[in-house]
């Protein structure tokens, strides 16, 4: 059985919205992450998807403590560590390291790129004593793939693939056991994309590492996923292994959103049913009653406006019990395996 590194339960991340200048008074909030759960295993990657503005990124700040949650608990090996703080949070941050999406501006431009992947050190100096630190960063740049020589160069010297291996590098600095990719590879051209995302499969392979791997291309979601979430306006929809999600889907969000996926054989390009979704995405500070997707949904009924779907096991499905769905009317559509 697999171990559980990492289970978020009923995680919420609400930002307040104010009036007033000098007597400021809450009115509302924006509901950026609205009771998230799930579980990553060790050794296993979890890609989360979904649209721009669904929660996805805060959710990451979240989970790794660059936001504060509003409710709800991030267990790290069965420990709460979503209100620790000072040398406690200190300690676990070691464990779970980022890959943030911009590798322009996720990196120091004064800095040199031995400084750069150096800078945990100074932090968790028991990791890399002073002595040993140069020879420790040189073998994380020949580890991603660079040469250990460009120690001594500056971030603008590197073209944006080779900027996001230090990235990488430095994710890797601490020794982590969880790496959060945050659209790791979307500023980057498609060849260097499939570079990165293999460097990473090796890495994990080889570090034993465990990846949260957020991304809003599906097709690159499948390449590296063992299991997905599709979140949708700050909360996850449905979840399964990656062959459930894009040969069975059953929520129809999650269709419509594989529906648009490039197809390479013509054939089957014609043949697929494309799902265009009507309306806008409504406000996270003010989202539909009941079903939060059922103002953009061909099923909605009655019914989706009085009652919150929760994630449970499609009637309509055989298999394992990790497929959950969020919708009253789960069932496969024959379009979004095509």
């Amino acid at each position: 059985m697999a171990e559980t590194i990492l289970e978020v339960k009923d995680l919420v991340k609400h930002y307040p919205l104010t009036q007033g200048v000098l007597f400021k008074k809450q009115v509302g909030a924006v509901k950026a992450v609205d009771g998230v759960s799930f579980q990553l295993d060790k050794g296993e990657t979890l890609g989360i998807v979904g649209e721009s503005g669904c929660g996805k990124s805060t959710l990451a700040k979240v989970l790794m403590n660059l936001e504060r949650a509003t409710a709800g608990q991030v267990l790290f090996k069965g420990e709460d560590i979503s209100r620790l703080s000072g040398a406690a949070l200190k300690s676990v941050r070691r464990n779970i390291q980022m890959v943030f999406q911009d590798p322009y501006t996720s990196l120091n431009p004064r800095m040199t790129v031995g400084d750069i992947i150096g800078e945990p050190f100074e932090i968790h100096p028991e990791v890399a004593p002073k002595g040993d630190r140069r020879k420790a960063v040189q073998d994380l740049l020949d580890v991603v793939g660079l040469n250990p020589e460009y120690i001594n160069r500056y971030p603008h010297q590197f073209s944006g693939g080779q900027r996001q291996r230090i990235g990488i590098a430095r994710g890797l600095a601490l020794k982590p056991e969880i790496i959060i990719c945050d659209e790791p590879v979307s500023a980057l051209d498609v060849s260097v994309q499939a570079q990165v995302i293999n460097l990473l499969e090796q890495l994990q392979g080889e570090f034993d590492l465990s990846y949260m791997f957020i991304a809003h291309d599906l097709s690159i979601v499948r390449h590296i996923s063992d299991r997905v979430g599709v979140m949708y306006l700050g909360k996850i929809v449905e979840i399964g292994t990656d062959e459930q999600i894009y040969e069975n889907a059953t929520h129809p969000y999650t269709q419509a959103l594989l529906s648009a996926v490039p197809v390479p054989d013509p054939a089957a390009r014609e043949s697929r049913e494309r799902i265009i979704l009507s309306g806008d995405i409504p406000s996270p500070a003010n989202p539909p009653s009941g079903c939060r997707f059922r103002t953009r949904c061909w099923k909605a009924e009655e019914r989706c406006a009085e009652e919150i779907p929760l994630l449970a096991i499609p009637t309509t499905l055989e298999g394992p019990a990790a497929h959950d769905s969020a919708c009253h009317f789960a069932e496969v559509r024959e379009s979004a395996a095509a």
